[in-house]
């Protein structure tokens, strides 16, 4: 993949607005436990960065994926994993499906204003009985006259205590698991930081071990009525359109740890510059220099990865393999390096606000999101032929 002047001088702009109204207040919003989605994302959107290939009719720049691969990079540059989690949500998550099958009245009514950052968008998949099982979903929506009414829960997630909409999957019959599944925008307020919707509940903000500023709730809903027109797409065909957006998810997931990674471990060749042990530099010891060549040459190679399975994608090959691969690689490098790292850093790394420990802490959750490693290997053996998938 060639990164033009245009995606420079998109990479520079986007870092600018990091360095000036982001990293200056990640650890108060760490403290927090939450960070001002609205003014973050109205900021983005003012600089035309969260619809950088969404369509123009909606107020996007209608540019190629490539451009969202880059602004998923560059986010690594945020020194938390939280907010950047929360941005990539908005553009790569809950949108996606928005965009390739909305109607246009919908798009109007609930892409644009998230493009523009008037509006803070979550996708409801996960439940607390099903995570990466997305077939085993229990919400429901039974159909009553022109309308939609939505029962059930959504656990783990990201953006829902400040959202303005979900992009929801629910089931819409008693058909087979993975074809009674539907994609329905649900408004969760009556405007932005209105009330919410009436039969939505924010039952929970979910304490966790890391992603500390991004906010994640435990959301119920009890006969929530939404307009039938307010459906994504076809009925019945959510599952599917779930999948397609899962594989801009791990695309994102890989490229947004890229940079991050390539941060830490600078930040740690530095400390070892200047950290004195036994008469000598941390820095010259042999086996802290290899070790630090070889993670970042894992590194270059998960680039490679991520950028090639993009390349396809973008040539609308089948990516599944290599998006699950990059996935893979990503939770578990991020692991190897936060670990190793911190042991250099030693005692320094062991403290809260080290960026070394908040990687360690937020990194662990790049195997478990959006589909655990687990899941990747499954669908990596069955795209090499060693498992056998299940007929349509």
């Amino acid at each position: 993949m060639q990164f033009t002047h245009e995606h420079e001088q998109v990479r520079s702009t986007l870092k600018r607005y990091i360095d000036e109204q982001i990293n200056p207040h990640v650890d108060e919003w760490e403290e927090e436990g939450i960070f001002p989605a609205h003014q973050v994302f109205k900021g983005l959107g003012n600089l035309g960065l969260l619809g950088l290939n969404k369509p123009e009719a909606y107020g996007g720049s209608g540019l190629d994926y490539s451009y969202s691969l880059l602004m998923a990079e560059t986010l690594g540059h945020i020194r938390c994993g939280g907010v950047p989690m929360a941005i990539g949500v908005q553009t790569d998550m809950c949108t996606p499906a928005l965009a390739r099958f909305g109607s246009p009245e919908l798009c109007r009514q609930f892409l644009s204003p998230a493009i523009a950052g008037d509006m803070v968008g979550c996708i409801g998949v996960s439940e607390p009985g099903a995570g990466s099982d997305v077939a085993g979903i229990k919400s429901v929506a039974r159909k009553d006259g022109d309308d939609y009414v939505i029962s059930g829960q959504k656990m783990w997630i990201t953006n829902s205590i400040q959202a303005d909409w979900m992009c929801m999957l629910v089931n819409t019959s008693d058909g087979p698991m993975h074809k009674n599944k539907t994609l329905v925008m649900v408004p969760m307020r009556d405007g932005p930081h209105g009330k919410l919707t009436r039969g939505i509940e924010v039952a929970k903000k979910l304490r966790k071990i890391g992603m500390n500023s991004s906010d994640t709730g435990l959301i119920y809903f009890d006969e929530v009525r939404v307009p039938q027109r307010y459906r994504v797409g076809e009925e019945g065909h959510g599952f599917i359109y779930q999948m397609q957006q899962f594989q801009e998810e791990r695309l994102w997931a890989a490229a947004s740890g890229l940079m991050a990674l390539d941060e830490c471990i600078h930040e740690t060749v530095q400390w070892a510059q200047q950290r004195q042990m036994f008469g000598a530099r941390l820095i010259d010891q042999q086996w802290v220099q290899f070790k630090l060549t070889e993670l970042q040459t894992e590194v270059e190679a998960l680039r490679a990865l991520t950028y090639r399975a993009a390349d396809l994608y973008m040539q609308g090959k089948d990516a599944l393999q290599l998006a699950s691969m990059a996935k893979l690689k990503t939770g578990r490098l991020t692991r190897e390096v936060a670990d190793t790292c911190l042991q250099f850093w030693g005692g320094m790394g062991f403290t809260w606000d080290n960026r070394i420990s908040r990687l360690y802490r937020d990194g662990r959750l790049a195997s478990i999101g959006g589909g655990a490693d687990e899941v990747m290997m499954g669908i990596i053996a069955k795209t090499m032929g060693m498992v056998q998938r299940p007929a349509a």
